[in-house]
């Protein structure tokens, strides 16, 4: 099984907007790096975002490309929920799944399912990157590879 950690796009300042939508740079940002995926031969069945308004449009624009068939939101993404709940529910998943959220929350999660410490710190996360883990046979978690946009945005240069 595969995970796809997401940090939301680059979003609006509070000041700008109060939902914090996408700007323009990070829905180009976002839509690049779904552009690789999909050239990548990536594909994503389901798409679980939190419910502030940059993930889900992190979400929509990804699920585009990797022609998710299922975009929904999850209650326990936030910034500051505790990752434990979501890395417990991971075990009974058997299918692709790609999780969009907030740091530090991606953050914790990836160190906790890699190292079993969710303050380990193993990824730097940057707005609209995707980290791919990968679950092992026995359970045990790697990473896989990573991408950020202005990875995804040379590709297309």
């Amino acid at each position: 099984m595969r995970l796809y950690l997401v940090q939301h796009g680059e979003a609006m300042e509070k000041s700008e907007n109060s939902d914090r939508p996408l700007t323009a740079s990070g829905r180009a940002g976002v839509a690049a790096v779904g552009g690789l995926l999909r050239k990548a031969g990536v594909t994503i069945p389901r798409i679980e975002h939190s419910s502030k308004t940059r993930a889900k449009e992190t979400a929509q624009l990804l699920a585009e490309a990797v022609g998710a068939l299922e975009v929904r939101e999850r209650k326990d993404l936030a910034p500051n929920d505790p990752v434990d709940i979501v890395c417990k529910s991971l075990k009974n998943v058997d299918s692709d799944l790609m999780l969009v959220g907030h740091l530090p929350f991606m953050s914790k999660l990836a160190s906790l399912l890699v190292t079993g410490d969710e303050y380990a710190d193993v990824l730097s996360f940057q707005t609209g990157c995707v980290a791919c883990l990968e679950r092992d046979v026995d359970a045990t978690w790697r990473v896989a590879w990573m991408v950020a946009p202005e990875l995804a945005r040379a590709e297309y240069s």
